[in-house]
């Protein structure tokens, strides 16, 4: 097979999913920045979220952002990982029970699973999102 007709078979394939909506879902290496707008349709497009409820004056927030941002690399294709200001997103903090910060929520197929509290270590948050992967 020449060069052309893999180039030409390549593109049909990728046409054929575009319009049998199978369109593959990019990795995401890096916490997305959830609001009232993005936050449901963040939920129902990924099978496992894990959502970092924080607030900017809280100092353990800042403590595990850099965590977040790591285990969003690392479980990339595997999990997507959102951060959710809960001053600027009152009614999402409120719908889920929010009264603590940080909070994350491990969500599968758009529902929460399970929840840890506080500023953990990674090897902690690490070791809860395997748990709940499976």
């Amino acid at each position: 097979m020449d060069e052309i007709e893999i180039i030409r078979k390549k593109k049909m394939m990728e046409l054929m999913q575009k319009m049998s909506g199978e369109e593959k879902i990019k990795a995401v290496d890096t916490p997305v920045k959830l609001n009232t707008a993005n936050f449901d349709e963040t939920l129902k497009k990924y099978e496992n979220v894990v959502i970092d409820f924080w607030a900017e004056w809280c100092m353990p927030c800042r403590m595990i952002a850099p965590v977040v941002e790591e285990l969003a690399k690392e479980y990339a294709g595997k999990v997507v990982f959102g951060k959710l200001n809960t001053d600027e997103n009152p009614a999402i903090a409120s719908r889920y029970g929010i009264s603590a910060i940080p909070t994350l929520i491990f969500f599968k197929n758009g529902r929460p699973v399970d929840q840890v509290v506080g500023a953990l270590p990674k090897s902690e948050i690490k070791r809860w999102v395997e748990r709940n992967i499976k």
